[in-house]
């Protein structure tokens, strides 16, 4: 899509527990291949690449880079009156926290930086205590901004942080993985996992700014990396068939990391997250579409009591594959689509059945204590065709048992 073109909304209500959405874009879509300089994600006149998430006084920008984390450092100086206070994990500081620092230093920023453990199961409010503690030891106030350098873990945790450390603290975003840089780090949500389930704890709060610099992601593992891919074949599947179309001819350059393809795949991306974030910014109706195989995959990593092996962008990927093979059994989608979806997903390198040794009802049982439910409710995001979904509260119980032991549960 074309740098200042949007997106039109389109909604249209069915039967009694189903509500449609479409995103329709209003010019056809653009995707550069061609033309990207070298050294920087620059766009025509020497203007930095930007996408604006539009949320009147909460407006920001989602800022492009290419291995410029000097540029990224005088961008985040802004937002930084009194330093930064950067969340990191090992993995990534090991890897890119020196240049950082050095970056931040050269613009005239202090920091302090804080390592949480690397995987879901550091998401806890005591990681979150142990935060608030250093921020209190090196007398943080007011005007304190927190900085997320990581993936998912690192910007939900990091973020909650923010949101209540002082009733609230500005934020950035420094996101390191394709899930945070196309979905988790845009959209303003932050929290921690309950036992119970994922992200029952958090706060809606946006960052001041979202700065991606792409170059980070040459030296993902290969499970982050296939992971990630599984939310943008959901932003086709939920909003723009054209994108999906593009992607089953592009995944290949895409997963060897070809720059241009990368720069496409990632701005699409944010382009629809935030258009439907800007409609929709605390989830009342529109941004539910965004949870398209979340409902699955949540309860698949909450029985795998977040293990590394129950990787977020594996689960969303068969949740995807759930969603539509239930939708094919209410009659709402056709065999040839959910083909469709299926392969794309394994071009991904993204699994497509249930792991092994997990049980069905104990997944059902796991969906019901969902953030997502409403009115005792289970709501399923279902494909009526790509580029089109629907929410569902009326699916019955037998219907997702039955597709959980199609796709492999006990």
């Amino acid at each position: 899509m074309g740098r200042g073109a949007s997106l039109a909304f389109f909604w249209s209500f069915r039967a009694v527990g189903a509500k449609r959405f479409s995103l329709l874009p209003r010019v056809a879509p653009h995707f550069p291949m061609h033309g990207m300089s070298e050294r920087s994600s620059l766009g025509e006149n020497g203007n930095r690449d930007v996408v604006r998430v539009e949320l009147g006084e909460r407006s920001y920008d989602i800022r492009f880079y290419w291995d410029e984390p000097e540029a990224l450092a005088r961008d985040v100086a802004a937002f930084c009156p009194e330093g930064a206070f950067v969340v990191s994990n090992p993995t990534i500081w090991h890897l890119h926290g020196e240049r950082l620092v050095r970056a931040l230093e050269v613009a005239g920023i202090p920091s302090c930086v804080e390592l949480i453990g690397d995987g879901e199961r550091f998401k806890t409010l005591e990681t979150v205590s142990r935060l608030y503690d250093r921020l209190i030891a090196e007398r943080y106030g007011r005007r304190a901004c927190v900085v997320a350098f990581g993936g998912g873990v690192v910007g939900d945790v990091a973020g909650f942080v923010a949101a209540t450390f002082m009733r609230g603290v500005s934020f950035i975003q420094v996101p390191t993985t394709v899930v945070a840089m196309v979905d988790s780090a845009v959209g303003g949500k932050t929290g921690v996992d309950h036992p119970r389930g994922k992200n029952l704890i958090g706060a809606f709060w946006q960052p001041r700014l979202v700065a991606v610099d792409l170059a980070y992601l040459r030296t993902l593992g290969p499970n982050d990396l296939h992971g990630g891919f599984a939310e943008v074949i959901k932003y086709g599947m939920i909003a723009d068939a054209e994108f999906f179309a593009w992607l089953e001819e592009q995944m290949e350059r895409a997963l060897a990391l070809e720059r241009e393809a990368l720069q496409h795949v990632v701005r699409r991306s944010c382009e629809i997250k935030a258009q439907v974030v800007g409609a929709d910014e605390r989830e009342s109706g529109l941004r539910a579409i965004l949870n398209y195989g979340h409902t699955f995959a949540h309860a698949i990593e909450s029985c795998g009591e977040y293990r590394e092996r129950q990787f977020h962008g594996q689960a969303v990927a068969i949740g995807m594959v759930a969603a539509a093979e239930t939708a094919l059994q209410l009659g709402m989608f056709s065999c040839g689509e959910a083909e469709r979806q299926r392969s794309l997903i394994e071009r991904a390198g993204l699994p497509t059945r249930v792991p092994e040794g997990l049980c069905a009802d104990e997944l059902l049982d796991r969906m019901r204590s969902d953030k997502k439910v409403v009115g005792g409710r289970l709501r399923f995001i279902l494909p009526l065709r790509i580029g089109e979904v629907t929410i569902r509260d009326d699916v019955p119980e037998e219907v997702v048992v039955g597709v959980l032991r199609k796709l492999g549960a006990k």
